[in-house]
């Protein structure tokens, strides 16, 4: 059977109540002339909506954000739920594809559709049929100016890191965890190195398909409040486990196992065999994007405040 692509568009009847009615469709399959032309008219008439959404979501139980034959990662449960919810399959593309066990607070995605639907019914029809741990924040609709990978001018990830003798249990999953003390003036010392831009081949994995292993560090901010510490890395764009491979080896100098002296060497020798090994996913959170204000692009959700 030929499939068919559909235009719908929506009007307020007089009660002030929204509606929205299904358009005409036009195969998709068929003679090669009329379905080209069908195609043509459907653009003309049906112009393509780009839907951006903040997404949220705990990493434990996925396979980390990119599709896969296994179905359960991230974009899979959203595509899935996105089918549902338009009747039909929807593509989708993230700003940053995080690793399995990494959560987001504000992981911004975007998808074309002919669809008109308000922002507030994407997020509520979408979250209608995800999953617990995965939630749409918020939703705007845009055009093809916006892109959510490519329009991108930065990345923010937090690690949130207990450091104790005994290992966590409330928070398990949700902290990294050190038994070692830590030297916070140390690690800091430490992370001036990796700032500016660099060759970061020596925290780079084995399976990273970057084209270019050199990224511009911007930020580096560590504090603690009580036996928590909290690692903010601020960067143009990151690696494959890149802020993982850091962690390891900062934690390396804080532990007081390594120098910062070998973290020079370590940079300067593009070397992934010589540095700290990669640190757990658990407790590494992907902040999110930021962009050109004149996209104006959340930067914020309120899992943000709940965060240490």
């Amino acid at each position: 059977m030929a499939r068919a692509i559909c235009c719908t568009r929506s009007w307020r009847n007089p009660a002030g109540r929204r509606r929205t009615a299904r358009r005409t469709c036009w195969p998709t399959s068929g003679e090669p002339g009329r379905a080209a032309a069908r195609s043509e008219d459907h653009a003309d008439r049906c112009p393509l909506v780009r839907v951006v959404l903040g997404v949220g979501y705990r990493g434990q139980s996925y396979q980390g954000w990119q599709s896969q034959q296994s179905g359960n990662t991230v974009q899979d449960k959203l595509e899935g739920a996105l089918a549902r919810f338009a009747d039909g399959p929807l593509r989708t593309v993230c700003a940053g594809r995080t690793d399995a066990g990494v959560h987001a607070l504000n992981q911004v995605v975007h998808l074309d559709t002919p669809m008109d639907r308000a922002d507030s019914s994407w997020v509520r029809g979408t979250n209608r049929f995800l999953p617990p741990d995965i939630a749409v924040q918020w939703c705007l609709l845009k055009d093809d100016t916006f892109h959510a990978r490519y329009g991108a001018i930065g990345r923010r990830y937090v690690y949130v890191l207990l450091e104790s003798a005994v290992r966590p249990a409330v928070e398990a999953g949700s902290v990294g965890w050190s038994f070692r003390p830590l030297d916070g003036d140390a690690m800091r010392s430490a992370a001036r190195v990796l700032l500016g831009e660099h060759d970061f081949s020596a925290f780079r994995s084995a399976e990273c398909q970057a084209t270019t292993p050199v990224k511009t560090l911007r930020a580096i901010t560590i504090s603690r409040r009580g036996a928590y510490w909290r690692f903010e890395f601020d960067a143009n764009a990151f690696l494959h486990h890149m802020v993982r491979n850091l962690m390891g080896s900062l934690l390396a100098v804080g532990a007081g196992t390594r120098s910062e002296g070998w973290l020079i060497d370590v940079l300067a020798s593009k070397d992934r065999a010589l540095a700290a090994p990669t640190f757990p996913a658990d407790g590494l959170y992907f902040v999110g994007p930021y962009y050109d204000a004149v996209h104006a692009i959340p930067d914020r959700t309120a899992a943000m405040d709940w965060l240490p």
